[in-house]
C-alpha cells in the first residue's frame, strides 16, 4: 500500500519474455522465437543435429512456440483470472500457513539475521556462521522448522487435489504451484525476503544487487517419479535466489552447479549439491545449475527469485540488452519505470 508521502515503484516485464528463452523439451534447448524466419535460420540446423530432421517434427516444434508465445502474452490476464478463482472456491486446510510466524523459522536463521543486522556486522563474519558448498558462492543454512515444511507440503497437496485452476512456475516445471496466485505473496514471502532473506544478500552478494532485492517471484516445485524427474540446465531470472527442500521422502535428485551463465558450458565443470529437508541453498540467480532425477520417492522444493531493480534496470538478464518495458501486475519480472503518484503527496522543503 502506497503510504503518505511515500513514492511507490511499478514493477514491469521486458519486452523479450513472450519471445526468448523458450524451452523446448523434447530438445533441452532454450530458443528465441521473433519470427518463423529468424527461427529457421538460427535454430533448423541445430535442431536437424538433435534429432529433428522431418518437417513434420519442426513443424511440430514451430505449433509449441506458439502456443507458448500465446500462453506468455496472457499470463497477466490468465493468472489474474486464476487467483481470483482460488480465492473465491478454495479453502485451505492450514490457514496459518500463508502468514510467517517467527516459530516458523529456525533458530539458526533468526540468530544469522541478528548478526547481519549489528553495526559490527562483516562477510566473514557471517561465512563463519553458513556451510559453503563445492560449487562457490553456494551457501546452506536451516530455514524453516520440520513441522512448518511438513505443514506447507500437506497445505500444497491439498491444493494440488483441489478443483481449482493451477498455473505452473515456467516451461521447465510442469507440477509446480505460484504462491503468488495462492495467497501466500503478502503475508509470508514479502516478509521472508525483507526481514530475513535480504540482510544475508546484503553481505554476501553486494555485487548482484543483493542490497536492494525489492521483488520476488516464489514458486513450490514438485518432483516425482511418475511427473517431472529431474531439471535441465538453466539460469534463473534472479539476482538471488533462494531453494529450500520441504520434503517428503526421496532418495538422488541432487542439485548441480556449473558456472556463471556467460561461461561456456565447454569450459564448465559442475559439483554435486545434496537437498537437506528444512535447509535452503543460496546462490546467485545467473548461476548455472539444474537437478538429476530423484530414483524413489516425492520431493517438494520451495524456490524464491528475489530482483533487484536497480541492477536489472540497466540489463535484462535474459536477453541482455536494455529492458523494453512492458506493463505487467504485481511484482512482474522487477523491472521499475517512474514510481506511480501517491495518493496524498506532500512536499518536504529540507
Amino acid at each position: 500500500m502506497t503510504e503518505e508521502g511515500v513514492l511507490k515503484p511499478r514493477f514491469y516485464t521486458c519486452g523479450c519474455f513472450s519471445t526468448d528463452n523458450i524451452f523446448l523439451e523434447d530438445f533441452k534447448l532454450h530458443v528465441r522465437f521473433v519470427s518463423e524466419e529468424q527461427f529457421r535460420l538460427e535454430y533448423h540446423t541445430l535442431l536437424q543435429t538433435l534429432g529433428c530432421v522431418t518437417d513434420e517434427q519442426f513443424e511440430d516444434v514451430l505449433s509449441k512456440i506458439s502456443v507458448e508465445v500465446d500462453r506468455r502474452r496472457r499470463l497477466g490476464v490468465s493468472s489474474a483470472e486464476r487467483a481470483a478463482a482460488i480465492k473465491d472456491t478454495y479453502r485451505p486446510l492450514h490457514p496459518h500457513v500463508y502468514r510467517l510466524q517467527d516459530s516458523f523459522l529456525a533458530p539458526r536463521l533468526k540468530q544469522m539475521v541478528e548478526y547481519c543486522r549489528s553495526s559490527s556486522a562483516t562477510e566473514d563474519g557471517l561465512l563463519e556462521m553458513l556451510e559453503e558448498e563445492a560449487a562457490p558462492r553456494v551457501y546452506r543454512f536451516p530455514v524453516f522448522q520440520k513441522a512448518f515444511c511438513d505443514e506447507l507440503v500437506e497445505e500444497l497437496e491439498h491444493f494440488e487435489r483441489s478443483a481449482a485452476p493451477k498455473g505452473r512456475p515456467n516451461t521447465m516445471n510442469h507440477y509446480g504451484i505460484l504462491l503468488n496466485e495462492l495467497g501466500f505473496d503478502e503475508g509470508f514471502i514479502t516478509p521472508l525476503r525483507e526481514h530475513y532473506l535480504q540482510p544475508l544478500a546484503a553481505l554476501l552478494y553486494p555485487d548482484c544487487g543483493g542490497r536492494r532485492l525489492d521483488s520476488h517471484k516464489a514458486f513450490a516445485v514438485k518432483y516425482d517419479l511418475k511427473e517431472d524427474l529431474d531439471l535441465s540446465y538453466h539460469y534463473d531470472n534472479a539476482e538471488v535466489t533462494l531453494n529450500v527442500s520441504l520434503g517428503k521422502e526421496f532418495t538422488e535428485g541432487n542439485l548441480y552447479f556449473g558456472d556463471m551463465r556467460q561461461v561456456p558450458v565447454s569450459q564448465t565443470e559442475c559439483s554435486e549439491v545434496e537437498h537437506r529437508v528444512s535447509q535452503g541453498l543460496l546462490h546467485r540467480g545467473q548461476h548455472m545449475h539444474g537437478a538429476l532425477p530423484i530414483s524413489s520417492g516425492q520431493r517438494w522444493n520451495l524456490i524464491v527469485w528475489m530482483r533487484a531493480s536497480q541492477q536489472r534496470n540497466q540489463l535484462c538478464p535474459m536477453c541482455d540488452r536494455r529492458p523494453a518495458l512492458v506493463e505487467a501486475d504485481g511484482f512482474a519480472d522487477g523491472f521499475t519505470g517512474p514510481p506511480e503518484s501517491p495518493l496524498h503527496a506532500v512536499c518536504a522543503l529540507t
